[in-house]
């Protein structure tokens, strides 16, 4: 599985939020639901994202756009109008019954958003990845995926949720993968990190084995470069050196075995490389602010 892969299979929605909203005339919305990750899609009409920091970014029909980090953010008919209303997580409904109305059903703008409850839902070097706003041109997108999702929004039935999750996933998955390989793919570290071979070799042997007691010294023999040499190319490559690296593809390990399996804390730890349960603690508070017991009760 190529580095790429490996970031987006750390994807899974879990309880994901959505709303619909039906607008007229003037309009605009203030996000402020502090979701890690947002997909916002209109079906009808265009619309102007107003990030917390940068400029505005307009997006057109069929368009989908992904905002990452809880800074609320705005949605507008134009940059210049004042937000009318505040969507908290409140007004987000889980299964997407939540369907707002300004002017009647038939308003001339649709606006779909998808939000991610967690950061457990997504591996932490894609977030620290992506832009604040990136916005992928209809001509683009899946546009079956994305009527799909639609569908599943305005659906109900014994595990609608479920499918929406996965659909959800489906489309980010979809969508970055086409922004890695266009134009994104220039001005993103992990994507370039291929394009140096000992980098490239480095992160599959970690990948392949994470569990390893890796050292720089141990890396770079296994490489063939100096231990100077490979932390300086992985770190101007991949945005960390490699032991700060590992160290975050073991928690994700991690964090996805005491959400999937029966484990104890312990045993995980030495699935991911850690010497033992207080190790992996130690580890998983610093890099994600909450224990493993504490992330396996909140993704249940």
């Amino acid at each position: 599985m190529d580095v790429i892969s490996e970031l987006l299979d750390g994807v899974r929605a879990r309880g994901a939020l959505f709303r619909q909203t039906v607008m007229d005339g003037p309009w605009s919305l203030r996000f402020a639901a502090g979701s890690p990750l947002t997909l916002a899609t209109m079906v009808r009409g265009r619309a102007w994202i107003v990030p917390a920091t940068g400029e505005p970014v307009a997006v057109e029909t069929g368009d989908i756009a992904v905002l990452r980090g809880r800074a609320p953010y705005t949605v507008a008919d134009d940059p210049a109008t004042p937000p009318q209303a505040v969507i908290s997580g409140a007004e987000y409904c889980v299964g997407g019954d939540g369907a707002q109305s300004g002017e009647g059903p038939d308003g001339s703008a649709l606006l779909l958003s998808g939000a991610y409850t967690g950061r457990g839902e997504i591996d932490e070097r894609l977030l620290r990845a992506l832009p604040e706003v990136l916005v992928l041109a209809e001509a683009d997108c899946d546009r079956t995926l994305r009527d799909l999702v639609v569908e599943a929004v305005a659906a109900d039935g014994p595990g609608q949720q479920v499918i929406r999750d996965r659909l959800l996933d489906l489309m980010l998955l979809s969508t970055l993968r086409t922004w890695c390989v266009g134009s994104g793919a220039d001005t993103t570290l992990w994507s370039r990190a291929m394009d140096d071979q000992v980098v490239d070799h480095a992160l599959r042997l970690l990948h392949d084995d994470p569990a390893r007691p890796w050292t720089v010294a141990g890396l770079a023999a296994a490489t063939g470069v100096s231990r100077a040499a490979l932390a300086r190319r992985f770190t101007a490559h991949v945005g960390e050196p490699p032991m700060a690296y590992l160290a975050s593809r073991r928690i994700a390990l991690a964090a996805d075995l005491l959400r999937g399996t029966d484990a104890t804390v312990g045993a995980v730890a030495g699935q991911v490389g850690y010497a033992n349960a207080f190790a992996l603690s130690v580890a998983f508070k610093r890099l994600r602010g909450i224990t493993p017991t504490e992330h396996r009760a909140t993704a249940r």
